[in-house]
């Protein structure tokens, strides 16, 4: 495939979602070097950030008697309820120091509509508002979207199977991202993605080979 119609989504690698982080994710530090390394072979780079208001309806401080990691009920359906965390213009926010940011043409932020969680690169959690990613893309004439970084079973899987859903061909390099793996959910996203049409590969794969 022609390196202009494809593009590398790197999603939310943020130091709240790393090793010390509000809701770090077991050995999230270690996608960076890999998605340094696979970044240089793409010409379009996207990054995603996590961008939440301080009152988000996602966090478990904001409903009275819930704890982390349980679910609520909202208008747009099931929502699991996070610890705070990427809190507008925070340091937990910011993308991780040793992420390499200069090729990227296009910050997408997400999640900072107060009453609506957004874990996609592609919609919010209502399946109704646009982060505006897919104008950007299919005006660029790019079709298919490689998917790395944090986390694979929420961010990561929403986003892949959105693309799918949104006419993109997708593919989510495996060692470049990490799991919470809350209840089983990795092996469910697994399934899911693989059931869609996702594909899965790793870097070397991609180091090997012309996008």
């Amino acid at each position: 495939m022609a390196k202009s119609k494809a593009a590398l989504l790197i999603i939310d690698v943020q130091n709240d979602f790393l090793p010390g982080g509000a809701l770090a994710v077991a050995d999230g530090d270690q996608v960076i070097p890999v998605i340094n390394r696979v970044l240089q072979v793409f010409d379009n780079v996207v990054l995603t950030q996590d961008w939440h208001p301080t009152d988000h309806v996602s966090f478990a401080d904001q409903h009275d008697g819930k704890a982390a990691f349980e679910t609520v009920t909202l208008a747009y359906g099931e929502q699991t309820l996070w610890p705070r965390h990427c809190v507008q213009a925070s340091v937990g926010a910011a993308l991780a120091d040793d992420l390499q940011t200069s090729q990227a043409q296009v910050t997408i932020r997400k999640g900072y509509n107060q009453r609506v969680d957004s874990y996609s690169a592609f919609l919010e959690a209502d399946k109704k508002l646009s982060t505006g990613l897919t104008g950007y893309l299919k005006d660029r004439a790019i079709n298919h979207v490689y998917l790395c970084g944090l986390a694979t079973d929420f961010c990561v899987a929403w986003s892949a199977l959105d693309g799918i859903r949104l006419g993109f061909d997708v593919t989510v390099i495996e060692d470049a991202t990490r799991a919470i793996d809350l209840d089983g959910s990795l092996a469910q996203a697994w399934l899911m993605m693989a059931q869609a049409g996702v594909h899965r590969t790793q870097s070397s794969d991609i180091l090997g080979q012309a996008i």
